[in-house]
């Protein structure tokens, strides 16, 4: 996706059409993460966040048994007409029974909260000695957007409490929580990965940022997204006027 929403990120909508467009580096920049789940033929697997099920494909590809999972219905029917099987499903509440080989996501889990009873559901669904390989975003990801969008939302007294939609950890914070739901880490990292964004920084605001706008007047609205743009136009936009998003990714590899 795999981007998922997940239930808790107020005002955050997906459609298909959009996050193909604005955001189609996603499934592209997915090649390593798949690399370390190295998917077997015949091999059961979850794809939690399928997304558009752009990258789950290639799963099937490789002779993959292949469920795809995410909270977002357009995403999921997008996913459906590849013909690929898929549900509409929190993460936070999985109920699958010791199915599946290996677990993957992609670009998913920072979007989850509350990452105990998702990792919980993640070990239950695995069959023994089953692996989970994630790639999402991790501390620092996105740090010069957020800190921009919190200041344009500051400037005009408006808190952000509540509107943050993003898990972003370190680490030894996602070990702690793997061990805590019965994994054992076989490797983790922090990624920097500088990211092209293909419609500009405006394209990305409009299909990831929305949370931070959950409620607010149209006109409040694009001043914010002004005022960011403006803030980051210094770091993140070269003399060309192209765009790159500061992401820095956690990649785990984990058993249960």
């Amino acid at each position: 996706m795999t981007h998922t929403p997940q239930q808790n990120a107020p005002g955050q909508k997906w459609n298909a059409s959009g996050y193909a467009e604005n955001a189609d580096f996603v499934p592209k920049l997915g090649g390593d993460v798949l690399k370390l789940l190295s998917p077997q033929a015949g091999e059961s697997i979850l794809d939690l966040g399928c997304g558009d099920g752009a990258l789950t494909e290639r799963l099937v590809q490789l002779g993959a048994n292949v469920l795809g999972v995410d909270a977002s219905e357009d995403m999921v029917n997008a996913t459906r007409q590849r013909g690929i099987s898929a549900q509409i499903v929190d993460a936070h509440q999985l109920d699958f029974d010791h199915e599946f080989d290996a677990v993957f996501s992609n670009a998913a889990l920072h979007w989850m909260l509350d990452p105990q009873p998702v990792l919980v559901g993640v070990k239950r669904a695995l069959k023994p000695g089953g692996r989970l390989v994630a790639e999402f975003g991790g501390h620092g990801n996105v740090a010069a957007i957020c800190t921009a969008l919190i200041a344009a939302l500051h400037l005009r007294g408006i808190s952000i409490e509540g509107r943050h939609p993003w898990y972003f950890p370190t680490p030894t914070e996602y070990t702690k929580q793997l061990e805590r739901a019965g994994f054992e880490v076989e490797s983790i990292a922090l990624i920097p990965r500088p990211t092209p964004l293909p419609t500009g920084m405006a394209g990305w605001l409009k299909t990831f940022a929305s949370p931070f706008m959950h409620g607010l007047d149209e006109s409040v609205r694009e001043a914010v997204l002004e005022d960011t743009l403006m803030l980051l136009e210094h770091s993140l936009r070269d003399e060309q006027g192209n765009w790159t998003a500061d992401y820095v990714r956690l990649r785990v590899s984990a058993r249960a």
